[in-house]
């Protein structure tokens, strides 16, 4: 793996398929401690997918029914463009296949996509609403999101999760009404990040409403703290020191 930069954090570029794969795989594995961390998981809703460098048709997902906290590189499924595991020997969550399939074929350019039924995402998404321009962190999502605001059930038919990613458009990010959130990103470690701040932007609107009326921030004034705070680079930025902290701490996921 090379940097452009010496001593300097960036995004890396790598000389092997191996090379890229195996990073993959352990941003992969690490976001799911994250999520675990932050309390995203629910039974065994969730998923979070990234592109086989070597095959951008398959992707590299969670093993249905397993724990976000337990989860290992090793762990990890690889399942191809029709639904089936070609790599590992769990099962696929059928619903993680019928939307991240539908979003991967839609957007050539997404590396990754995530989606966990977390509390505030959920909670927020049943207002059928998207977020407004309250605080600087919120403003990464300003004219950038949508909303998908029919909710039919689970999602297990692929033309729904068609529908979604139609929905999703050229977004980051998508809230799916009375169901929760879902993040896409040029990397893993920037997918991720926009799930996490997404969730806390819909905790701090719904903590805000609860007190009072918030205050947006003037659209001239969102549009450019978007330009910001809401890169494909500094998403990949603000995943690092978690990145590093989570390995610090369950070094055993890279197994």
């Amino acid at each position: 793996m090379q940097t452009t930069k010496p001593n300097a954090p960036q995004i890396p570029k790598f000389t092997t398929v191996e090379e890229e794969r195996l990073h993959r795989q352990q941003r992969l594995a690490a976001a799911f401690r994250l999520f675990s961390r932050f309390g995203f998981d629910e039974g065994v809703a969730g998923h979070i997918t990234a592109r086989d460098p070597e095959n951008p048709e398959h992707f590299w997902v969670n093993p249905f029914g397993m724990h976000f906290g337990l989860i290992r590189v090793s762990d990890l499924i690889l399942v191809n463009h029709e639904g089936e595991v070609i790599h590992g020997n769990r099962p696929v969550n059928r619903a993680a296949f019928a939307i991240h399939s539908q979003v991967h074929a839609a957007r050539p350019d997404v590396v990754a996509a995530a989606h966990a039924h977390s509390i505030y995402g959920k909670s927020w998404s049943s207002l059928g609403r998207l977020l407004d321009p309250i605080t600087q962190d919120a403003c990464a999502f300003y004219q950038n999101h949508s909303l998908f605001d029919e909710y039919t059930g689970v999602v297990l038919d692929p033309k729904e999760g068609r529908r979604i990613a139609q929905t999703l458009a050229n977004n980051k990010a998508i809230i799916l009404k009375n169901h929760g959130l879902l993040t896409v990103g040029h990397s893993i470690d920037e997918a991720a990040w926009w799930f996490i701040t997404m969730e806390r932007s819909c905790q701090a609107q719904l903590l805000a409403e609860s007190a009072g009326k918030p205050s947006p921030i003037k659209p001239e004034y969102a549009s450019l703290t978007q330009s910001q705070v809401g890169s494909h680079e500094l998403g990949w930025f603000s995943f690092q020191p978690l990145y590093e902290m989570i390995v610090r701490q369950e070094p055993d996921l890279l197994n």
